[in-house]
């Protein structure tokens, strides 16, 4: 019996999932899989990792809705491109249904499978779904890939209709669709946490639904004040592993908070920008930011990571990032601006740790904002720009309410004096950034 394969990645829902509506339409009975991609996995800083936890859960959700629905669900660790060639052995399979994913590994890792299906004559279907324009859908008038996001964000919105964020009725195909059932001994053990090597590590991860109303009207008011555990609406982990569609985010916001929508917009945005230029994961776009000297100083880097830089804001940020996985939007660009501007340490330092920590870590959204934050990006802020984080803390937290929450010896004598001045940290930085665009004109 010819099958088709649906390939659940950065898609861990049924419920309104572009390939895996496609591969119910097919009328070849269905299989759904998920791959712990030993690639990705054995880069983990910790044997204990919260978002493989998180992972791991929500792959086992899909296991027992598609054991209810009279299917299996297969799920294996290893290298993708291995065990898709040991499942054609063990399959006898038309197809390969998945849905895009637009990270440099990403692309070639599909490309590589992509091949590899071709030679045995399986087909490979990939479909845009965890955002709504990708690649070469919004471009600028004369054809180039857009850098501004105003003029990018007008374009979108322009381009935005109410079908676009219409659903993919894959939960209801899924109920009523010609799933395939294999025996156990076929489809073997799913992996474990244990049987991977890894441990469970229990964090409070954002419930898998959509936020109240009231967060979402509320939030150009809210997303600024960190002190309010209700302030922002605490999406982006849902949106990175796709517990939740980018298109009922978008439906919601879009009816109720265009500043939240334009946020959203961000996303695409900095996903175009990686897929056009891939290189910008680890190296500055701009080429005149290429060969600055940083000063790097480990010594400061791990006070910085620790939260023991003197700067209230700053340390409050890094360790609710360090106990939590999670840091308010506001406050990353707090961290991110003193970490390259004020120690001047090279922000591809910043971004590697915020991988490593952050729940909702998207190397798109990352990689972007720490390029906007030291000025080296597509899109960025000015390289001389450098946000006083006094000034933010008088803005965000005036009250203090955020930072006595995770600094509690803030203005005693066991809080440290800050690392670097404020002035000489900025004028030290600024000159330094000038001196090496100079040399590179």
């Amino acid at each position: 019996m010819k099958i088709c394969i649906f390939w659940h990645r950065r898609d861990l829902r049924i419920h309104d999932n572009a390939g895996l509506a496609a591969a119910l339409a097919s009328g070849l009975p269905v299989l759904p899989l998920f791959i712990y991609d030993k690639e990705i996995l054995d880069h983990l800083p910790e044997k204990a990792d919260a978002r493989l936890t998180f992972i791991h859960d929500e792959a086992e959700k899909i296991a027992q809705e598609t054991e209810a629905a009279g299917g299996t669900f297969l799920a294996r660790y290893g290298q993708p491109l291995a065990v898709l060639e040991q499942l054609l052995k063990d399959f006898d399979v038309a197809a390969v249904h998945t849905n895009e994913d637009y990270e440099p590994y990403a692309t070639k890792r599909d490309t590589a499978v992509a091949a590899m299906l071709k030679k045995h004559d399986v087909e490979f279907h990939a479909y845009k779904d965890q955002v709504i324009f990708a690649k070469e859908e919004i471009m600028t008038k004369s054809g180039t890939v857009p850098k501004v996001f105003g003029a990018y964000l007008k374009a979108y919105t322009a381009k935005l209709t109410d079908e676009l964020l219409e659903p993919h009725a894959s939960k209801t195909a899924f109920k009523k669709a010609n799933l395939h059932h294999v025996s156990k001994e076929k489809a073997g053990p799913r992996p474990t946490l244990k049987s991977m090597g890894f441990e469970r590590k229990e964090q409070y991860f954002p419930p898998v639904k959509l936020p109240a109303e009231g967060i979402v009207r509320n939030y150009h008011k809210t997303r600024d004040t960190p002190a309010n555990e209700h302030g922002s609406t605490r999406e982006s982990l849902n949106l990175r592993f796709g517990t939740l569609s980018v298109r009922e985010v978008m439906r919601q916001a879009k009816e109720l908070n265009p500043k939240l929508l334009a946020e959203i917009i961000w996303r695409d945005f900095f996903m175009m920008l990686l897929w056009h230029f891939p290189n910008t994961a680890t190296e500055s776009y701009d080429p005149k930011m290429r060969h600055i000297d940083y000063r790097n100083n480990e010594d400061e880097f791990r006070a910085w990571c620790e939260g023991r830089t003197g700067y209230p804001l700053v340390d409050a940020g890094m360790r609710e990032l360090n106990e939590t996985g999670y840091m308010p939007n506001r406050v990353r660009m707090t961290v991110a601006g003193f970490l390259v501007k004020h120690l001047f340490i090279d922000w591809r330092w910043g971004e590697r740790y915020f991988a490593d920590k952050l729940l909702d870590y998207d190397m798109a959204n990352n990689v972007g904002n720490w390029q906007w934050m030291a000025g080296t990006g597509a899109t960025s802020a000015p390289w001389f720009r450098v946000y006083s984080p006094e000034s933010q803390q008088a803005q965000v937290d005036p009250e203090m309410k955020y930072i006595k929450r995770w600094v509690p010896e803030v203005g005693t004598s066991k809080y440290p004096a800050p690392i670097v001045e404020h002035k000489f940290g900025r004028e030290r930085a600024v000159e330094a950034i000038r001196a090496a665009r100079i040399a590179a004109s």
